[in-house]
Protein backbone atom coordinates (compact mmCIF):
# COMPACT_ATOMS: atom_id res chain seq x y z
CA UNK A 1 0.00 0.00 0.00
CA UNK A 2 1.23 3.30 -0.69
CA UNK A 3 1.14 6.20 1.28
CA UNK A 4 2.51 10.12 1.59
CA UNK A 5 4.82 11.00 4.54
CA UNK A 6 3.85 14.41 5.11
CA UNK A 7 6.29 16.84 7.22
CA UNK A 8 5.60 19.96 9.68
CA UNK A 9 5.97 21.83 6.40
CA UNK A 10 3.65 19.71 4.53
CA UNK A 11 5.83 18.43 2.33
CA UNK A 12 4.59 15.20 1.15
CA UNK A 13 7.09 11.96 0.17
CA UNK A 14 5.96 8.69 -1.29
CA UNK A 15 6.53 5.83 0.75
CA UNK A 16 5.10 2.34 1.26
CA UNK A 17 3.44 0.35 4.06
CA UNK A 18 4.26 -3.07 4.27
CA UNK A 19 1.95 -5.57 6.49
CA UNK A 20 2.85 -6.90 9.84
CA UNK A 21 3.66 -10.49 8.83
CA UNK A 22 4.64 -13.29 11.79
CA UNK A 23 5.67 -16.74 11.44
CA UNK A 24 2.90 -18.65 13.49
CA UNK A 25 2.51 -22.09 14.15
CA UNK A 26 -1.08 -22.56 13.36
CA UNK A 27 -3.86 -25.18 12.46
CA UNK A 28 -4.86 -26.18 8.73
CA UNK A 29 -7.53 -29.01 8.52
CA UNK A 30 -6.14 -30.24 11.28
CA UNK A 31 -2.54 -29.80 10.82
CA UNK A 32 -0.22 -28.24 12.54
CA UNK A 33 1.69 -25.86 9.67
CA UNK A 34 3.84 -23.36 9.74
CA UNK A 35 1.88 -19.83 8.56
CA UNK A 36 3.06 -15.93 7.40
CA UNK A 37 -0.24 -14.04 8.96
CA UNK A 38 -0.59 -10.49 9.91
CA UNK A 39 -0.80 -9.41 13.48
CA UNK A 40 -4.32 -8.40 13.07
CA UNK A 41 -5.46 -11.27 11.95
CA UNK A 42 -4.02 -12.98 15.24
CA UNK A 43 -5.29 -10.70 17.66
CA UNK A 44 -8.91 -10.64 15.80
CA UNK A 45 -8.72 -14.88 16.36
CA UNK A 46 -8.94 -15.48 12.61
CA UNK A 47 -5.80 -17.89 13.05
CA UNK A 48 -6.15 -20.96 15.17
CA UNK A 49 -2.76 -21.25 17.15
CA UNK A 50 -1.41 -24.68 17.50
CA UNK A 51 -2.12 -25.90 20.93
CA UNK A 52 1.21 -25.73 23.41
Amino acid sequence: MSINKVSHSNRKTRSISKPNLQRVKGVVDGRATRLRVCTRCIRSGRIEKRPV
